[in-house]
Parts: structure tokens; C-alpha cells; sequence
């Protein structure tokens, strides 16, 4: 999977986030400058998780194979824990001042995860291409952990660490079906 270097636009003069459009007044005490990085931080993992969920989707309704039924389930309730976290993540951006940026096209142009490809059924081949994604997802999570962090957000650096876990419990059941 190609490595694609966790670095969120920079705001522009005026402190709308680079690519994302609009900011609204708020009376948050992060200064103007910070919340607009952190902004395009959080839709830039929006669109990231965001797509994931689809891929995840995409999953479940195309799993075939002797373990079919499992991972029909397991991927449903994949894609709920991250629709889940795609609505926390596009709310944290609102509630900074941004546009949560999460339509179908936007997604598809931000993303960085590969698109699974339209071949991928059997099991053997999905899950361990889901679980590259997964674990993709969650190492620029923790990217963003820090990123939030060292812009003196804590709250995104939480909810960011939130995700994180989830990631990783996620990433532990779909390995679960590739070792023994």
C-alpha cells in the first residue's frame, strides 16, 4: 500500500482551511489560525474514514466463500463503528467553526486508501485487503493524534485517540480470521 505522508493543508490568510470552504464565527478559544488547520486535519480524516466505511460496506455485501456468513456480520458491524466515527469526526469540524466536507465526491478526491478492487469477493482475498486498510486508517489516526495534540487540541486529539482504538479493535477481529 502506497505511504502517503499524514500533512493537512495549511489555512489561508484569511483562516479558511485550505480546500474546505466556508468557516463560521465562533466564540471556541482555540485561536482562528489553529482551528483551520485542525479543520482540514479532521476532514482529511473524515474523508478518509469515510471511504473506509464504504469500502467496509462494500464488503459485506460482496463476501464470498466458506466464511461468508461471519464476515457478512463482521463487516456490517465494522461499518457501524465507523459511521460511528465518521458523524464524531465531520461534528468536531462543525463544531470548530468548519464545513464538515463528506459528500460521495469530495470523499472519493481526498481520500488516501486505495479503492478495493470490484474482483475482491472471496474471503481470502477481502479480508486481508480490508486489514490493510484498517491498519492504514489507524497509523494516520495516530498521526492525526499528534498533529491535533500539537496544535493545543486536546478535545481532537481525544476523539482522534478514540478512533484510534476502535481501529485497532478492528483491525484484531479481521486478523483474527487470517492467523492459526
Amino acid at each position: 500500500m502506497a505511504e502517503k505522508t499524514l500533512t493537512p493543508p495549511k489555512a489561508a490568510a484569511n483562516g479558511t482551511p485550505a480546500g474546505f470552504g466556508k468557516t463560521f464565527p465562533t466564540r471556541h478559544d482555540l485561536p482562528a489560525d489553529k482551528r483551520a488547520e485542525l479543520i482540514a486535519l479532521l476532514n482529511q480524516q473524515l474523508a478518509d474514514t469515510k471511504d473506509l466505511q464504504t469500502q467496509t460496506k462494500h464488503a459485506h455485501w460482496n463476501v464470498k466463500g466458506e466464511n461468508f456468513i461471519a464476515l457478512h456480520k463482521l463487516f456490517d458491524e465494522l461499518n457501524a463503528v465507523l459511521e460511528g466515527f465518521v458523524d464524531e469526526i465531520a461534528e468536531r469540524a462543525t463544531a470548530l467553526g468548519g464545513v464538515a466536507v463528506g459528500t460521495a465526491r469530495n470523499v472519493a478526491a481526498r481520500t488516501r486508501l486505495p479503492e478495493l478492487g470490484l474482483d475482491t469477493f472471496h474471503w481470502k482475498q477481502l479480508v486481508p485487503a480490508m486489514a490493510d486498510r484498517f491498519a492504514h486508517l489507524a497509523k494516520t489516526t495516530r498521526e492525526a493524534i499528534d498533529a491535533a495534540d500539537d496544535l493545543g487540541d486536546k478535545d481532537t486529539a481525544d476523539l482522534f485517540t478514540e478512533v484510534s482504538r476502535g481501529l485497532d479493535q478492528s483491525l484484531y477481529f479481521l486478523e483474527a480470521h487470517l492467523q492459526g
